[in-house]
């Protein structure tokens, strides 16, 4: 009997990637109008030297435990004072400037003051343009009452929480949220999903994970024995991974769990 699910955040309920790709474009037009860079070229640029210096820095192996990308650095503020976080901080102007400075000097261009204006203009795009599923409420209002309902999400608690607080309606549905970064190890160790299930006094047997990434939501609910739904809306090809149940689009999440809790 299903009386609790575990939900991923970003790119199950949030549409992170769509708000990353409209801030990139909205950012990037400004340098086509600047300098006539073709603007997708120029996202390609300034994404692989975000890649390869936040591979450099010495935070980097503390970014991969807990789950936070080179792009969430681009825009995050990390206000933590634990862990790696404060370190984080002191890089994290930096990092953004020397990313879009990096990305210009690829087109040829050397102007850090122009680097440094897309840099804080990223941040204001990415804040401004949260993008929700259509179905991520429906499904909510539908389990809402009926069942336990935690967040899971890897990353900052500060850029974390902000993503909740720019689209406020979705924290209100839950019991409980659990961030990778509060707990000091992320998706998919088993430690922070025995954390979750101790959270709402649950067993394994009694909660089901959704989230759309193998490599984190399914394989860390796998290790410990919980049933799990991979929401794969991009018919992404499966890797070695193997979810209980796999899924397109959310609102089929209501006829499993209504079928797990019929037998």
């Amino acid at each position: 009997m299903i009386k609790g699910i575990i939900f991923d955040l970003d790119d199950t309920l949030l549409w992170d990637q769509k708000s990353v790709e409209v801030a990139f474009a909205n950012t990037c037009k400004l340098a086509e109008e600047k300098y006539g860079i073709n603007p997708d070229a120029f996202e390609e640029a300034v994404r692989d030297a975000a890649r390869q210096l936040y591979s450099s820095y010495d935070t980097y192996e503390f970014t991969k435990l807990i789950g936070i990308n080179p792009f969430e650095g681009l825009w995050g503020n990390f206000l933590e004072d634990h862990d790696e976080f404060p370190k984080m901080r002191e890089n994290s102007s930096t990092y953004r400037k020397n990313a879009w400075t990096l990305g210009l000097k690829a087109f040829g261009i050397d102007d850090p003051e122009f680097g440094h204006v897309l840099a804080e203009r990223f941040p204001e795009e990415r804040k401004g343009n949260p993008f929700v599923y259509e179905e991520t409420f429906h499904v909510l209002d539908a389990l809402n009452g009926n069942f336990q309902l935690l967040l899971l999400t890897n990353g900052s608690p500060d850029l974390q929480h902000t993503k909740l607080s720019i689209t406020p309606e979705i924290k209100e549905y839950f019991d409980q949220i659990l961030i990778s970064g509060d707990f000091g190890k992320g998706k998919p160790d088993p430690t922070i999903f025995e954390h979750a299930l101790s959270l709402m006094n649950l067993t394994k047997d009694e909660v089901l994970m959704v989230g759309d990434n193998l490599m984190t939501d399914i394989l860390g609910s796998n290790k410990i024995g919980m049933k799990n739904v991979w929401i794969n809306r991009h018919n992404k090809e499966r890797n070695e991974v193997i979810p209980t149940f796999e899924i397109s689009h959310l609102e089929e999440l209501l006829g499993i769990i209504s079928t797990i809790n019929a037998e």
